[in-house]
Parts: structure tokens; sequence; C-alpha cells
């Protein structure tokens, strides 16, 4: 009877696998089409006579730019993911003052910020932090938040990191005031190509694919990662880091 269970169970296993695949690739399809399509109108557009008119050929070699600068961007995260679900996947794990990454941050999204007034602040009780992780993977999680909350952020709103430390693994926020995220999408933001608002995302340049990214990043350090959030009050994603023994 347990080996039918087990072997029951394995074929649900596949089954799933293989429907998660499917959406997978569908998802890839549509997210690649989109841009592509878009190139392919504008170049036709110009090939039938807007080429020779200068202020119709730049608008439309523009909107050619845009696109292309998506395409790339889709890929680009793309490549992360497989790097990241992939069995070699290398860790560079090192001590480093994460407070001075905070800071480096802030100063890089200054002017993203400050285009919609959104002020950046960090709060915590130390002038350093140490912590035991990959510097470059961390990076690319705080520039993945920090970017998803300044584009859902509200105008005149903040955004804020915080630091808690605990006896092995701190607990790092990172808060905002935005549209927030109703119940029924919550659990499903860390999914790839999952957007809660499709239309505002993809106009905004979001892939969907930064949340996942975000969470594979966290687990690969064996950390833990969470979220909150309520609809027009803001988001709070949470996640741990292992303290640095200095």
């Amino acid at each position: 009877m347990k080996k039918k269970l087990s072997e029951e169970q394995e074929i649900l296993a596949l089954k799933r696998a293989a429907k998660y695949r499917r959406e997978f690739l569908g998802n890839v399809s549509h997210e690649l089409k989109t841009p592509i399509f878009n190139i392919q109108g504008y170049i036709h557009t110009l090939i039938d006579g807007a080429l020779e008119d200068p202020n119709v050929n730049k608008k439309y070699l523009l909107r050619t730019s845009k696109s292309i600068d998506r395409l790339i961007s889709i890929i680009e995260d793309l490549e992360i993911l497989a790097n990241l679900e992939s069995d070699e996947l290398l860790m560079d794990v090192t001590d480093w003052d994460l407070i001075d990454l905070v800071n480096e941050l802030f100063e890089f999204f200054e002017i993203k910020s400050s285009e919609k007034n959104i002020k950046l602040s960090l709060d915590s009780n130390f002038d350093t932090f140490f912590v035991l992780a990959d510097k470059e993977k961390i990076n690319q999680v705080l520039v993945n938040l920090i970017s998803n909350s300044i584009k859902y952020g509200k105008e005149g709103g903040s955004i804020t990191i915080k630091i808690e430390k605990k006896e092995k693994n701190s607990l790092i926020h990172v808060v905002d005031d935005g549209i927030g995220i109703s119940s029924e999408n919550i659990s499903r933001v860390f999914e790839r190509f999952y957007r809660v608002d499709k239309g505002r995302s993809r106009s905004q340049g979001g892939t969907g694919l930064g949340l996942a990214i975000v969470k594979h990043i966290i687990e690969a350090h064996e950390q833990e990662i969470d979220i909150s959030s309520q609809v027009n009050k803001g988001t709070a994603i949470s996640f741990t880091l292992k303290n640095s023994i200095k």
C-alpha cells in the first residue's frame, strides 16, 4: 500500500511539474512577444514612409529603443533565475557592512525617488552592521525591493529600511506607504511573471520576475522572507540575514 501511495504521489508531482513548465513557457512566450511585436510595428511604420519625417522617425526610434530595453531586461532576469535555480550556483559569502550598502543604494536611487518626492530613510541603532552573505546578490535583492517601492509608491511618500538585530539571523525590513497589495494577491507575489496590476507593471517596465528573484536569493542563503501589505496603506517585505561574527 505504501509503495502504491508513493507512486501516486510521484505521478502527481510529475503532473504538477509538467503543468508548471507549460505555464512558465507560456508566460515567457507572452512576455517576449509583446516587445518583439512592438519593435516589428515601429519598424514597419518607418519603412512605410515615417523614416522620411524627422519629427515622426525619432518618436518611433525612441519607442523601438524602449522595447529593446524591455526585451533585454526580461532576458537578463530569466538568466538570473536560471542561474539561481542551478545546482552549480556559486555563493560568494563574506563579511560586509549592510549599512554601508544601504547608503550606497540610497545615493543610487536619489534621482529616481526625487521624481516622486519619495523620502528614503534608514532605521537602525547601529553605525555599522556586518552580515555574512553574498554582497552582490543581497545588493540585487535590495535594488529590486527599493525599485518596486518607488514604482508603486505615492507622491510624497516614504521608503524605510529597518534593521533589527537578533541573536543569529537579523531581520531586514523594506517598508513603504504605497498602493499596497490585496489579500487575494499577496500569496502569489513571489511567483514568476505574476503581477497584481498587469497593465501598470508593464507600462512602468516591470518584468514580473523581480520578487521571484528576490525569494530565490534569500532562500539560497538558507534564510526566510515574508510580506505583509494593506491596500492604500503600503507594503513591508522582511527577510533574514546571518549575523557576522565581527
